[in-house]
């Protein structure tokens, strides 16, 4: 039997400190918070989509992960419906270094201008739009 993937549902971040990635996902990127299962863990919600954020001292028995999953070693794509200017604009609000951008690149939909800043683990955060490319 063939199958086509039909969209990501949800993704996993290692993280140092799950309270300080979430926070930094929901001031800046304006994610939701949730809480879910049994052990109480920690997702921040955008979309129909998630990132569960795994605490880095978790075991593969807590976590059933990949081989070397380690804080800071993801790079992340976000599509926005406001300018790159308006990213640019609300990520010096928030206090956020900009460590590329804006600059445009290929999305998975065509071209996008993208602005580039890390989290408080230093996973890279690409935040992108269409905007006039579409």
């Amino acid at each position: 039997m063939r199958f086509a993937v039909d969209r990501l549902d949800h993704l996993v971040i290692t993280c140092r400190d799950v309270e300080t990635m979430a926070s930094w996902y929901q001031r800046v990127l304006g994610m939701e918070r949730e809480s879910f299962g049994a052990k109480n863990r920690t997702s921040v919600r955008f979309g129909g989509q998630k990132i569960n954020l795994r605490p880095q001292e978790a075991t593969q028995e807590d976590w059933f992960t990949g081989h070397g999953a380690a804080p800071g070693g993801n790079d992340l794509c976000f599509i926005v419906t406001v300018t790159a200017e308006d990213v640019v604009t609300h990520l010096k609000d928030c206090g956020v270094t900009i460590e590329l951008g804006p600059v445009e690149k290929a999305g998975a939909l065509g071209t996008i201008k993208s602005v580039y800043c890390r989290d408080p683990d230093g996973n890279l955060v690409e935040i992108a739009s269409y905007g006039e490319f579409l």
